[in-house]
């Protein structure tokens, strides 16, 4: 499940690319949009990359990339600014996700 969840991350994560790169209503959206996308598609990757052997940093990387750019893109497509603060949350959770598979990958 977690190659599908990934494999779906990364398609959302460039169409919001492409969206944002051609119908983005202005500059701030299409930033959103761009930043959003990178930062979902890199880590659908990264938890593609990993999900093998780190099973549990691939599903926070997901879901942290998830929650990143769905709030960066809510917002891009007209939701309430207050979700801006729920980005870091989303960071946060990559974050850790991160620093769980380097301890994993430490351990041996």
């Amino acid at each position: 499940m977690i190659g599908l969840f990934a494999a779906i991350s990364a398609a959302l994560a460039v169409a919001a690319g492409a969206f944002g790169a051609h119908g983005a209503a202005g500059p701030q959206e299409a930033d959103w949009l761009r930043t959003g996308g990178l930062y979902q598609l890199v880590h659908a990757v990264a938890a593609l990359a990993i999900m093998g052997t780190a099973r549990g940093p691939a599903i926070m990387l997901l879901i942290g990339g998830g929650l990143f750019a769905v709030t960066l893109y809510a917002m891009a497509l007209g939701g309430p600014r207050w979700l801006g603060a729920v980005t870091p949350v989303g960071g946060t959770l990559l974050i850790a996700g991160w620093l769980w598979a380097a301890w994993l990958y430490w351990r041996g």
